[in-house]
């Protein structure tokens, strides 16, 4: 036998050793689904970064972080949040002091932090701590522009990200953040669409994030043109960062935008509270074929066409977007939009308004991906916490758990139907003996697709402050091929 084959052989028994044997021969296309013998095993490792959440000195902002409980983890796990360092900060600079160190799943963990030099945060989730981690940061502003509440489920880093309802009007200061959680460097490009198609930018290219640090970037230094409605994508071409689009208003307080679900020809916008008062919505077609989308709205009895919105025409590359006024009238709701012919790739979101004259606020809701096993919320109160569930085509149950307060409290659970076609605001289970805040996981059990997501109400006087966040599934399980060892393919020839 040669050296090279006894190395070949080595490196296949070492990579075995890793990887639980996995097979280097293809399947046999006659036999059994390969995909029906797949283990689904806990994820070892999570990732999360939550941007700096604001540049008021009024500013005060509450951390939570909570991992659920999940089967097959073993007894080993760490878990914490550092400071990301300025993008000035020299290469070889040290994070700070952890935010955050949660020990146990089960139980959330809380931080505050006040005034403007609240960092960009970092954080890494190993073993029992990782599968399904999830951290909320909560934002209190009392004056000036993006007054209000401002929320965010920490985001994921990744490597591509829309964000539609982004704006550059005169009244709307909006930035993109971008967090780089890695020990390189990320190189990432920011385009701009608005109602007549890409806006040119000088400066929106080849922008480089350095090793865990944070970029905000004010998007009206990226183009001299003023727009009401704008689609920002975030591509990273080296590297991978976290993106979110903080929008802020002088007028109508402000909030988070997160991104939308990958392009498909078929969305889900779950969660518009039921007395919206104005609600808008802006989609975007990335392709080159134009989109024609019915538009639903799903509330707790079923499915209806909004009068004179029954359908939405998105030409290719342009930013659309129009006004559905208080379509929810009176009742939570959800919007579905699929296509009316050909499927054609769309991502969107809404802006949903609040109150009256003087004293509006708002927040945003894109479209979500769906639960497909669990989702998680984190930092819910007893009273001014909203779950909104939609089952768009198919009947489907729903446990919920409500975990162990941050200070004190039991879990405790409670299993929903939700009807064909409809939202329904359920009615939450709360910890015995609550003390603090608690963690909400939402687990489909039978029955379709289901969506979901979270409002938090804190009102400051006559202003109906207020954050959404969609749901997404936590990803806290992953599919691992059962697989068998077979050198043959290493056997010399000849």
């Amino acid at each position: 036998m040669k050296r090279t084959t006894v190395s070949l052989i080595a490196g296949v028994a070492a990579l075995a050793a890793l990887t639980g044997f996995a097979s280097v021969s293809a399947p046999d296309p006659s036999g059994p689904d390969p995909a029906g013998s797949a283990a689904t095993l806990p994820v070892e490792r999570t990732s999360l970064v939550c941007p700096a959440p604001s540049t008021s000195d009024l500013a005060e902002t509450a951390y939570t972080a909570f991992t659920p409980a999940t089967e097959g983890t073993g007894d080993e796990g760490t878990a914490e949040l550092l400071p990301a360092a300025e993008k000035s900060a020299a290469p070889d600079a040290k994070p700070g002091k952890p935010v955050l160190t949660p020990k146990e799943p089960g139980t959330p963990v809380t931080a505050e932090e006040s005034g403007a030099e609240a960092p960009a945060l970092t954080g890494t989730a190993e073993g029992r701590l990782a599968p399904g981690w999830t951290v909320q940061q909560t934002t209190e502003v009392t004056a000036g522009t993006g007054r209000g509440l401002q929320g965010l489920s920490c985001v994921t880093p990744d490597t591509d990200f829309w964000f539609p309802g982004a704006s550059t009007a005169g009244d709307r200061t909006d930035y993109v953040h971008l967090i780089n959680p890695d020990d390189s460097a990320a190189v990432v490009d920011i385009e701009l669409y608005g109602k007549n198609g890409v806006l040119e930018s000088e400066v929106g290219s080849d922008i480089a994030v350095k090793p865990r640090t944070s970029e905000p970037i004010l998007l009206s230094t990226l183009t001299e043109a003023e727009e009401t409605d704008l689609t920002v994508r975030v591509n990273v071409r080296s590297g991978r960062v976290g993106a979110a689009v903080q929008a802020l208003d002088d007028k109508l307080g402000g909030d988070w935008l997160t991104a939308s679900a990958d392009p498909a020809g078929s969305l889900v916008l779950p969660g518009i509270p039921e007395d919206a008062a104005q609600v808008r919505l802006i989609a975007f077609s990335p392709g080159d074929t134009d989109a024609d989308l019915k538009l639903r709205l799903a509330g707790p009895s079923g499915l209806i066409t909004p009068v004179g919105h029954e359908t939405l025409h998105v030409k290719a590359g342009m930013t659309t977007a129009v006004d559905l006024a208080d379509v929810t009238k009176g009742e939570p709701g959800s919007l579905v939009l699929t296509p009316t012919g050909g499927s054609v790739p769309v991502v969107a979101a809404v802006q949903v308004i609040r109150g009256e004259g003087g004293d509006r606020e708002s927040a945003f809701i894109p479209a979500a991906r769906a639960v497909q096993a669990r989702a998680t919320a984190v930092a819910n109160t007893e009273k001014g916490t909203t779950l909104s569930l939609t089952a768009p085509t198919t009947t489907t149950q729903v446990k919920v758990t409500a975990s162990a307060g941050t200070q004190g409290g039991e879990p405790v659970s409670k299993t929903y139907t939700v009807k064909s076609g409809t939202t329904q605001n359920v009615e939450l289970p709360v910890p015995d003996g609550l003390k603090g805040t608690y963690a909400l996981t939402v687990e489909p059990t039978s029955g379709g697709p289901l969506y979901a997501a979270r409002t938090l109400e804190a009102p400051q006087d006559d202003v109906p402050a207020f954050t959404t966040q969609v749901l997404p599934d936590d990803r806290g399980r992953v599919s691992v091929p059962d697989a068998e060892q077979d050198l043959s393919v290493l056997q010399e020839q000849g």
